[in-house]
């Protein structure tokens, strides 16, 4: 009796915990269930993409992203030189005891003058210069920059290097945009005038008026009766100098 009182106990306790079992894997099924349900429901909806940026302005540009560009200015223009431009000058020499070739270089700042265009694009050479002030001019060198301004330039009678532009290319009208232009005139160095061109690059900024770029010509000591740097340490100068201007125009 006791037996079978045994045996019927122990199979109610074994179905109660099949039957408990059972429950909590259908609660962990139906768990599962829920929360892929809910993942597969929340990737059905649309993805909220980025904040889209707010348009205005003529051609649907978007606002934040630099002021809109004021309209080109029409000619007659004048161009005047402003602070930030730079004159150098590079001439390859060979220095004793060295192997191999470097380059001299010698900068200013003193740079002056204006450009003006007429009404139809083209130069007003007649009140148009450019003025280099010789006696700044600086290397990496006193005793090259000595003997360039007392022998070379004789700044002390001849200061300046002047360049009158006579013709210019590639320039739009009116003046916009980037601008590649080849700028033809006449150049006075050391009391000698010789014609020379220049091949340069400039960027137009409508809102503030700055025409920034550079220019550069080359031309051989002979053009302007120059003598090559005779000094210390150099064993010979190549006769070809190279000017470079990095120049910034304020329009008006």
């Amino acid at each position: 009796m006791n037996r079978t009182r045994n045996s019927s106990g122990l199979a109610s306790a074994w179905m109660a915990g099949l039957l408990s079992g059972l429950g909590i894997c259908a609660l962990v099924l139906a768990g599962t269930f829920a929360f892929h349900s809910s993942a597969l429901a929340d990737n059905a909806k649309p993805q909220a993409g980025p904040p889209q940026a707010e348009m205005g302005g003529p051609g649907g540009g978007q606002r934040g992203r630099g002021r809109p560009q004021a309209p080109p200015k029409p000619f007659p223009l004048t161009l005047t030189l402003t602070d930030g431009t730079t004159a150098s000058y590079r001439v390859r020499e060979q220095l004793a005891g060295i192997s191999f070739p470097s380059d001299a270089v010698g900068q200013s700042t003193a740079v002056t003058g204006t450009v003006i265009f007429n009404k139809d694009g083209s130069i007003d050479s007649n009140q148009s210069k450019l003025t280099f002030d010789l006696r700044t001019l600086k290397s990496d060198q006193s005793m090259r920059d000595g003997f360039i301004q007392r022998r070379t330039l004789e700044t002390d009678q001849y200061p300046n290097a002047e360049f009158v532009p006579k013709s210019i290319t590639g320039m739009p009208n009116p003046l916009d945009g980037q601008i590649g232009f080849q700028l033809t005139g006449d150049m006075t160095v050391h009391g000698k005038t010789a014609p020379i061109t220049w091949q340069g690059i400039a960027t137009v900024d409508n809102n503030t008026g700055i025409v920034a770029g550079r220019a550069n010509t080359d031309f051989k000591f002979e053009t302007f009766g120059l003598q090559p740097p005779q000094i210390a340490r150099v064993m010979s100068v190549n006769d070809n100098i190279n000017l470079e201007v990095e120049f910034r125009f304020k329009t008006n």
